[in-house]
């Protein structure tokens, strides 16, 4: 057993999360990208 935490547990949990939100910003942009791009072509008539 482990006597104290190692500074890698806390590197890959901060990478993880960072990767984690990132993806995550990228997904709600996406989306939101679509969305608008429907709402602008049902305005337009399309």
């Amino acid at each position: 057993m482990r006597e104290g935490l190692q500074q890698w547990d806390y590197v890959l949990a901060a990478v993880a999360i960072g990767v984690i939100g990132t993806l995550l910003l990228v997904g709600w942009s996406l989306v939101g990208m679509a969305r608008a791009e429907r709402r602008r072509d049902k305005v337009r008539g399309k």
